[in-house]
């Protein structure tokens, strides 16, 4: 979104944050849906706490759950393809978005980390298509292992007679967690090199020893579903590693002479879709804020508008700018992704860390401007509000994003 002419030369600098056409056709066509199809669906869904098959079905039925389409979301030009796509149906609703791209993080696992093998033959299985609609899920936490990926504790055994990895442990707080079709799980190959010794393996569908544990009631986001995953002895081909097993062997040994082993598996992830995520929560904030505006406009007490009054102008001033400041951060850290220019200041902890607490503040000012209305769940913003904290606790806390900020900008090893 950046263009700029040389110094000294006669052409003037050019600065442009305007989407281009495609893009934009893109983002209405995705409003039009959420507007619809989504947001009308999305009290029932939040109370049933199931997975909204009927909406993912429309979804796929006009090639929007599809590898095909977020592929050509990831990979558009300015790198604001996703975030823009991820803001309108989380504007829609978060609970219902989530299922939509819950299988996106599995894709983009094995996308980031895999072989174009690897990814041509799982990928599409995450997704299926209509009539046929698929899951895919990615499995990183643990009990005991949620910020902290080092304490992984499941285990990969290589059975070199066989061909084959034997898996076990359990994970925990998975989006499509069990239900899914293709599952990868980040396990550790040697617990002795700590997260340097992990590794992703792709489980196919239908594989023994692979279970649901505990479905999670969550406080928000309850049209997705998450749960624990249990693996008892789970063979998976030997090729099924992600990256392929000579890559994992050289990492490994170069880590074992003192070398660097490079980005462990599941943190290369998450980076990668931390400006996604930051897209999510910015959504969230916009539907409350948009919300609360059109509310005060028309809520009238005292013979005016509540909008009249300073104290909810400046409330919604405040959250205007708070979700433009938002958006911007994410937007920024998604072209740098794109451009691939490296995130020396962690900008992009920075746009999930803003934009996720920005959604639990604002959501809450939307309740506050309703009064007891928002306070109902005859309105939607009470719902928000339960949605907008996940933003501050997965795929890395506030906590987390400070600390990864914190030694970006001090160069400290900050603990």
């Amino acid at each position: 979104m950046l263009l700029s002419g040389n110094v000294g030369d006669e052409s003037p600098a050019v600065f442009s944050l305007e989407l281009g056409d495609e893009l934009v056709q893109t983002r209405d066509w995705l409003h039009g849906f959420a507007e619809s199809v989504i947001r009308p669906a999305a009290a029932e869904w939040d109370e049933r706490e199931e997975t909204p098959w009927p909406v993912l079905e429309e979804a796929a039925k006009i090639g929007l759950y599809s590898l095909d389409f977020y592929a050509q979301q990831y990979l558009e030009g300015s790198g604001l393809g996703i975030p823009v796509a991820f803001e309108e149906l989380f504007w829609g609703d978060a609970g219902i978005g989530m299922s939509l791209v819950g299988s996106t993080l599995a894709a983009l696992a094995v996308v980031a980390n895999g072989t174009p093998e690897q990814t041509g033959e799982w990928c599409p299985q995450m997704f299926g298509g209509p009539g046929e609609v698929r899951l895919g899920a990615f499995c990183s936490s643990e009990p005991e292992a949620g910020s902290d990926v080092s304490a992984i504790k499941t285990r990969a055994i290589y059975d070199a007679a066989a061909d084959e990895w034997v898996l076990n442990g359990v994970k925990t707080w998975a989006t499509n967690g069990g239900i899914a079709n293709v599952h990868v799980v980040v396990a550790s190959v040697d617990p002795a090199l700590g997260s340097r010794g992990q590794a992703s393996f792709i489980v196919p569908p239908g594989t023994p020893g692979l279970s649901m544990g505990q479905k999670f009631r969550k406080h928000g986001i309850r049209a997705s579903h998450t749960a624990e995953v249990v693996l008892s002895d789970v063979r998976i081909p030997g090729r099924c590693v992600v990256g392929g097993r000579d890559r994992l062997e050289e990492r490994l040994a170069r880590v074992r002479e003192g070398g660097r082993g490079g980005e462990q598996a599941a943190m290369k992830t998450f980076e990668a879709s931390r400006p996604g995520v930051a897209a999510m929560a910015v959504g969230v904030a916009r539907a409350a804020a948009e919300y609360a505006t059109e509310y005060a406009r028309t809520r009238v007490q005292f013979g005016r508008p509540v909008g009249q009054n300073q104290a909810v102008a400046f409330m919604l001033a405040d959250m205007r700018a708070s979700v433009d400041a938002a958006r911007l951060l994410t937007w920024r850290a998604a072209w740098m992704a794109r451009q691939g220019k490296p995130f020396a200041a962690a900008e992009g902890s920075m746009s999930k860390l803003v934009a996720g607490e920005t959604a639990v503040r604002v959501t809450e000012q939307a309740i506050q401007i309703l009064g007891g209305n928002g306070y109902t769940r005859d309105y939607p913003v009470e719902r928000w509000h339960r949605d907008a904290k996940i933003f501050t606790i997965f795929e890395g806390t506030s906590e987390i994003q400070r600390l990864i900020i914190g030694r970006a900008v001090t160069g400290l090893d900050v603990r």
